[in-house]
């Protein structure tokens, strides 16, 4: 069965580039980021391994970690991570999961038959404290993911997850936010010291509360 948003992220012990890792044990009490690569010494994934370890330092700042996976083995991907470094450089600097038996990719749907049935599409799971999923994407094969989108979009599950507020089109952090319904005007003011603005009864935008 699909995953989906809200759900338990389901838990799996396996082994990694950086060991045995159970999954939820190793998220501890942060965010974490689980995301497919379709296989070992390919070009797109190469670039993206390389520019998601050279921007780990900003994952750290938001307490999420990262963890990626393959259909490949765990001694396949120590090799992929020279050619990683190499020309990409930055190491890599994150566990990257063995998944040759396809126990973790079965698990997270990340194998979509129609459009390769033995290699996994480009899916990003991110998952909360609570263990459960705030947000699912997923890219064919041939398109590369991108670094500032997946952190603009964890800025704003984190934003949301601390107060009472939505992200409009285009939001980067720093940018005003949307007060949500759920908040009366009575309460947006004690809410929201810095004030409001209603352009409609359902649209009030606030300074990001964080900042």
């Amino acid at each position: 069965m699909a995953i989906r948003l809200g759900d338990i992220a389901p838990d799996f012990t396996v082994d990694t580039t950086e060991g045995t890792i159970n999954f939820h044990e190793w998220l501890g009490d942060g965010w974490g980021i689980l995301f497919s690569h379709p296989k070992d010494f390919t070009p797109v994934c190469t670039t993206e391994l390389g520019a998601f370890s050279a921007r780990k330092g900003e994952f750290d700042k938001r307490n999420t970690k990262l963890i990626g996976l393959s259909v490949d083995s765990v001694e396949s991907h120590g090799r992929w991570a020279g050619d990683i470094k190499e020309t990409q450089g930055a190491a890599l600097a994150f566990p990257l999961i063995g998944d040759e038996d396809r126990k973790v990719s079965d698990l997270y749907d990340m194998i979509h038959p129609n459009a390769d049935d033995t290699l996994t599409v480009r899916s990003v799971f991110i998952v909360g404290p609570d263990k459960k999923v705030k947000l699912i994407l997923t890219y064919p094969a041939s398109t590369g993911r991108n670094v500032d989108e997946i952190i603009r979009v964890l800025d704003s599950l984190q934003l949301s997850a601390g107060y009472a507020v939505a992200t409009p089109v285009n939001w980067t952090d720093g940018d005003d936010v949307i007060i949500a319904l759920s908040v009366s005007d009575e309460e947006a003011k004690t809410k929201f010291p810095k004030g409001f603005k209603a352009i409609k009864p359902y649209l009030r935008v606030t300074p990001q509360p964080n900042k």
